[in-house]
């Protein structure tokens, strides 16, 4: 009796140490995934209608992108979508507008299109770095035929809500998130202390990957708040993604010059 119940303190120890693991900023990030009782008063009235100065703006934004791009393509829509557009916004939410274009119209194939539009969208943004009343406005173009995962997606260029959203009181593991959070952390960080010695730009690729399986999968089954998408949210959020593809964008560069 005795020895299980030292096992037993043991594990509360052990849990109460891993809960102290987590940085301020990572529960800091996680509290904030929580339903609001109205939509953005930044982006929308009080009759859940987009501002006006707002959809022009952001409509100026897009002509700017469509214009950079270079090429001609027709434009199904443009939409802004991710949790400005929900309940679930927050100071760390961003602007998502999703330049809508039909990839099999092209004669380059859709793998070709979305590797091209990803690189000139990474251009973009590396070159400029625009805010609507401090929010960063992220710029994607995305296929029509692509199933678009979002309680609420609002058409810009038709000034109306294709998906209204509603509010939901979802079940939020917040520990899950963190420690599924932390254990990707630890693989980043096992990479960069690797790195120092050897090439880890595809054990990087793999893991970017898996992230993405991971998120896409916990989309497909309980939606935006899986604990699986919202531990992407954290990921982005606290900055690890961006380290990910710096790590790896250095150590090509490491591997590609001579000292």
């Amino acid at each position: 009796m005795k020895i299980l119940l030292k096992n037993i303190h043991i594990k509360k120890l052990v849990e109460m140490l891993d809960v102290n693991e987590y940085s301020d900023e990572d529960v800091s990030i996680v509290d904030k995934f929580k339903i609001k009782k109205t939509l953005s008063n930044t982006i929308f009235d009080d009759y859940n209608k987009m501002h006006e100065n707002v959809r022009k703006k952001l409509l100026e934004i897009a002509d700017e992108f469509i214009e950079y791009i270079g090429i001609k393509f027709f434009i199904h829509d443009i939409v802004l979508s991710g949790s400005l557009a929900t309940y679930n916004w927050s100071e760390y939410s961003d602007l998502d507008l999703h330049i809508m274009v039909d990839f099999e119209n092209s004669k380059y194939g859709e793998e070709m299109m979305k590797e091209f539009f990803s690189a000139k969208r990474t251009a973009w943004n590396n070159l400029h770095e625009i805010k609507i009343k401090n929010i960063d406005v992220e710029l994607y173009v995305q296929d029509v035929n692509e199933e678009h995962v979002s309680s609420g997606i609002y058409s810009i260029l038709k000034n109306k809500w294709i998906t209204k959203p509603e509010i939901e009181k979802p079940k939020i593991n917040k520990t899950k998130i963190l420690q599924k959070s932390d254990d990707f952390i630890n693989q980043y960080n096992k990479l960069l202390k690797k790195s120092q010695k050897k090439d880890v730009s595809n054990d990087i690729d793999k893991l970017i990957k898996k992230l993405q399986k991971f998120r896409k999968c916990g989309l497909s089954k309980n939606g935006e708040f899986s604990y699986e998408n919202l531990t992407f949210k954290l990921l982005r959020r606290n900055g690890y993604i961006e380290k990910c593809i710096d790590l790896k964008n250095n150590s090509i560069d490491k591997k590609l010059s001579i000292k």
